[in-house]
Order: C-alpha cells, then structure tokens, then sequence
C-alpha cells in the first residue's frame, strides 16, 4: 500500500543534471503528444497534494514543450453555486480532454475525499460513498480512449512553511497566497490521513497514483516527467503502439 510516510524526501538533484535531463524528457513528452493525437487516445492528468508542494511548476514543465492546441490545463477550485445543482463528477466530465489530447487537473475530483471530507463541505456518507464513485468514473475512462495517471508531490512542514514566507515575500508570488493556504496548514496531519485513504482505496493498476518528493523541486519535476512517459509508453504497447523513446535528446 502506497503511503506519504515512505516517501523518501530527502532525495535531490543538482541544477545542472536536472537541466539536461529536462530538455531531453521533454522532448519525449512532445513525442507522446504526437503518438496520442495519431490514435486519438486521451491522456489525463490528475496533480494533487500540500499547498505550495510544487504543482503548478511541475505542470509547467511538464508542458512546456508540446502543443498547446492539444493540451488544457484545468486550475480546481471551490464549486460555483450553479455547478452545486449537479453530481459532483459533472464539472470534471465537463473538462475532459478530447481523444487525441492532454487534459491536466491542477486538484481534481479529489476535492471530495480530501479538502470536503476535512472542511464538512461533505457528509460522512457522501465521501465514503465517494471511492466507489471514483473508482467507477476511472474505469469508464480508461475502459475506453483514455490513459489515467494521478500525482501526489508531497513536502514536509519545514518546506511548506519556507514556500508561504518565500511567497509573502515575493511581489510576483503573492496571489498564490491565501488565508485559505494559512489555515489549511493547521491541518497538515488529516490532509496526511486522508490522502492515505484515498490511496489505498483508489489506486488501481488502470488509474495509479504516483507519489513525488517534492521537498526538491528539481527532483519532483523530472520525476513527473520521467513517470508519465513511462506510464504511458508502457500503455502504448500494451495497445500495440510501437514508441522508443530512449533515443530522444
């Protein structure tokens, strides 16, 4: 069972290491993206984890070079009051990637077995019931045209804490910055708890989740990269795509 207590965040690479192998790993991405858009399979991809444990950056690099007329990236927040009239799996129906295409979820429908379940947005009984839910809304994607993955970039408080003072400080990083973020920290430990849950009841061979250490960003955003081009080559063949992307520089 995949738990964020054996992640190893200690483990780091040296910017100059980490430079090369970014450009070489994303040029295989931009590889993957052709591949999908010929047989028309669509990649989606889930990004959850602490608060400022480094999403969006690996997200950025992980995009950085394929073509954005094949890619959504979708920022989650609270759901609107009209989006509230709905099962919650609506609105991520809704963002779907067409075959052919990357859609990327920056948080997801995990929201209701994490942050829902914490904050009693949820009833007990709507985020138990919610694993199931999950589980089902997967399967049907990846019964079909779609390849799943799901990250989990994990930091410690220490880190957590050096990234809220850095954004404070920092005029171009304020907006990232909330009192929500503050607050949420209080919490740490029953996010901790919940996200074990959630991985031992939804990781499944056809929808994995990947947990990242994120303590050193460099280390996280190749790892992102490293793991989604192996998850997905892997897929490739077992549908009879033939793809080596070793030898990509």
């Amino acid at each position: 069972m995949k738990k964020i207590e054996d992640i190893d965040l200690t483990i780091s690479i040296d910017k100059n290491k980490y430079k090369k192998e970014l450009k070489k790993l994303q040029f295989q991405m931009l590889t993957i993206q052709q591949l999908l858009f010929k047989h028309k399979i669509g990649l989606v991809l889930v990004f959850e984890g602490m608060d400022a444990a480094g999403k969006g950056g690996a997200i950025k690099r992980l995009t950085q070079k394929i073509d954005p007329r094949g890619l959504n990236v979708h920022p989650i927040s609270a759901p609107q009051p009209h989006e509230k009239r709905y099962h919650y799996l609506q609105r991520f129906w809704r963002k779907l990637p067409q075959h052919g295409q990357i859609g990327i979820f920056d948080r997801s429908w995990y929201g209701r077995v994490l942050v829902e379940r914490i904050e009693g947005f949820a009833t007990k009984n709507e985020w138990q019931r919610a694993y199931v839910e999950i589980n089902s809304f997967e399967k049907i994607l990846t019964d079909e045209q779609y390849i799943l993955l799901k990250f989990w970039i994990h930091i410690d408080k220490d880190e957590q804490l050096k990234r809220f003072y850095e954004r404070q400080n920092d005029p171009y990083k304020q907006w990232k910055l909330t009192e929500e973020d503050w607050r949420n920290r209080e919490k740490f430990d029953d996010y901790i708890i919940a996200a074990n849950e959630a991985f031992q009841k939804t990781d499944q061979q056809y929808a994995p989740w990947i947990l990242v250490p994120g303590n050193n960003k460099y280390y996280a955003r190749i790892k992102v990269l490293q793991e989604t081009i192996a998850w997905v080559t892997q897929e490739f063949i077992r549908r009879g795509i033939a793809l080596d992307v070793s030898n990509i520089e």
